[in-house]
């Protein structure tokens, strides 16, 4: 078969197939476009190989690592892809007319945050939506959430992107703590300065060379930044595992306060220098992010939205104590 001989009713078998060449133009890749429509890799690289065959042309250049679409593949792909997004646009607005949110939700989060705050609420929230399912991707490293099929991604940030819709959820702080234990045995530093003599429990953000940075400001005071070279004692890119650490007397750590705070709130760790404001070290606000679009988000995302905006009004609720200090007394410097 090819473009001569492919008449209106041949043309409207290929319509699934086109769809999917698509969806593996945004992947990049057999296993991930077949993980993005739940179906198996066998079935996408067939229906390629219908589509190359039922055009007459060769639609994408496959090798051992990798898969890139031919000119002829890009071009049909970007030329159909915004009318696929209206279907798909369409038929969620459709859907949207029910009395019920419902349908699956993809949401991705970073993982202390799920763990310590989101997860807390969706059984709550499921037994609101019945006919809502969940999966939810714990991650810390920021994917794209068009490009992975997730329709909300909670992220902590100072600014949104503005390649998404963003609504803000709440206010988040960073803490500076460290457990009783630890300052009985090192002291209690009294300002930003004094903490270049302590040891450090580092969340890493970037290589070489790294430091914390405080600014206070007050009615009182003009606005001042001191900087103070870190030189880690413990190094982990999880703030549990760090808040963990700083429990059994290992040093002193940068938080965001929704890992921090039940550990405060028991005493198990104490804030230090509240009166200095870190800065750089973990965003200061909680949003949820959707891919853009020109219609209104679905009812099951604006539910869950409205729900989680409900529940952190008034910051983040305050749950189980996190673990106790080590009883054994941390050594001296």
């Amino acid at each position: 078969m090819n473009n001569s001989t492919m008449d209106k009713k041949d043309i409207d078998r290929f319509w699934a197939h086109i769809h999917w060449l698509s969806v593996l133009a945004q992947q990049g890749s057999f296993t991930a476009a077949a993980r993005r429509l739940s179906v198996s890799k066998a079935a996408v690289s067939q229906r390629m190989a219908e589509l190359e065959r039922a055009a007459g042309v060769t639609l994408i250049r496959r090798t051992t690592r990798s898969v890139h679409l031919t000119a002829a593949g890009r071009q049909l792909a970007e030329r159909t892809r915004s009318a696929y997004d209206a279907i798909t646009q369409s038929f969620a607005e459709i859907c949207d007319l029910t009395a019920e949110p419902t349908g699956l939700l993809r949401i991705t989060a970073p993982v202390a945050l799920a763990r310590q705050q989101l997860i807390k609420q969706f059984p709550e929230f499921l037994r609101r939506y019945p006919r809502i399912r969940l999966e939810i991707d714990m991650n810390d490293q920021v994917v794209s959430i068009a490009t992975e099929g997730f329709d909300l991604a909670i992220r902590h940030v100072e600014t949104p992107p503005d390649s998404a819709v963003a609504h803000r959820l709440c206010h988040s702080r960073t803490l500076l703590v460290a457990s009783p234990e630890y300052l009985a045995h090192h002291g209690t530093p009294a300002n930003p300065t004094q903490l270049r003599e302590h040891r450090h429990l580092l969340y890493p953000r970037h290589q070489g060379k790294v430091s914390w940075l405080f600014e206070r400001a007050g009615a009182r005071h003009a606005t001042k930044e001191i900087t103070v070279p870190v030189h880690p004692y413990f190094v982990a890119n999880n703030s549990e595992v760090l808040r963990d650490m700083a429990c059994a007397g290992m040093g002193i750590a940068l938080l965001p306060d929704f890992s921090a705070q039940s550990a405060v709130q028991s005493g198990t760790l104490v804030e230090l220098l509240p009166a200095w404001r870190p800065l750089g070290a973990f965003g200061h606000n909680i949003f949820t992010l959707r891919p853009y679009s020109a219609g209104p988000p679905t009812r099951a995302v604006r539910a869950f939205t409205d729900y989680l905006s409900d529940k952190f009004a008034h910051g983040f609720p305050t749950y189980a104590e996190a673990p106790k200090g080590n009883p054994h007394r941390a050594p001296r410097s």
